[in-house]
């Protein structure tokens, strides 16, 4: 795993934003895995800047989102379908039957769940996934306990999960308790994992994603299994991890190389 530490979360923005774009330059219909959230929202924000200043391009991108709220109507201000259009998909030229979340209203969960997970194979598999962390380690709504080999399926949410997005809805009783989500098994299947974390209430989740063991407890500890991901964190949620420095070097000495300024041969 490779991990950056920034010094804010501007800086998370801007350095995953360089991953995203990158990926879309050089495969132009590529198939992008969104996630919802406050970390997200400073990447998406910087993407629209791009697109506008920089001309980055999303026609031809294709997108699937990790998860939706059951029951929540797609104009509900608390859905995610709501958040990605409104923080997201209505700022740049990606083509709106392209962008997949999945239907928190469906009448067959099971059946909805198996149909998503045929689009993404359809579309030729997730290039790039965006992942935030919950406070307790889980990716989307894979709660502590979840299969390390789930794929997209109905999942009731904890109590520590409902509480931490209460802070979106006016009172805790609004909050719904059951979720649509991408399994870990159909999350380790995208080609790069970029997971971003900011804050220091997300220093222990960090900490035991990075250095933990695999456990289904922590189930953002799964990405150790994956071949390809970059974690963007800040100075706080790095605040706990053991080989800090380290990382830091590994980062340094990436850069350089990129740079060229490290030789190889006599």
């Amino acid at each position: 795993m490779r991990v950056i530490v920034e010094s804010s979360p501007e800086q998370v923005a801007r350095t995953a934003a360089t991953f995203v774009a990158s990926l879309v330059r050089r495969k132009p219909a590529c198939v992008l895995g969104l996630a919802t959230g406050s970390t997200p929202l400073g990447l998406y924000k910087e993407l629209i800047r791009l697109h506008r200043e920089e001309g980055l391009n999303f026609s031809q991108v294709t997108s699937f989102n990790l998860d939706e709220y059951v029951g929540l109507e797609p104009s509900h201000p608390q859905s995610y379908r709501y958040f990605m259009q409104t923080n997201f998909f209505q700022h740049i030229n990606i083509d709106a039957r392209n962008t997949h979340v999945p239907d928190g209203r469906a009448l067959d969960f099971e059946a909805h769940a198996e149909q998503y997970e045929r689009r993404i194979k359809e579309a030729g598999g997730i290039d790039l996934q965006v992942l935030g962390i919950g406070s307790d380690g889980h990716i989307a709504f894979n709660e502590p306990g979840s299969s390390l080999g789930s794929r997209t399926r109905l999942k009731t949410l904890t109590s520590e999960t409902v509480r931490d997005n209460a802070r979106f809805f006016e009172h805790i009783d609004e909050v719904p308790r059951l979720a649509l989500t991408m399994g870990v098994g159909t999350i380790l299947e995208s080609r790069r994992c970029l997971l971003l974390a900011c804050g220091k209430h997300k220093a222990e989740a960090i900490r035991a994603t990075v250095e933990g063991p695999v456990t289904a407890q922590v189930t953002a500890s799964a990405l150790q299994l994956h071949r390809d991901v970059v974690a963007v964190i800040d100075d706080d949620a790095a605040g706990n991890l053991y080989r800090r420095d380290y990382y830091r070097e590994v980062e340094q000495a990436q850069q350089a190389l990129q740079a060229g300024k490290i030789k190889f041969g006599g």
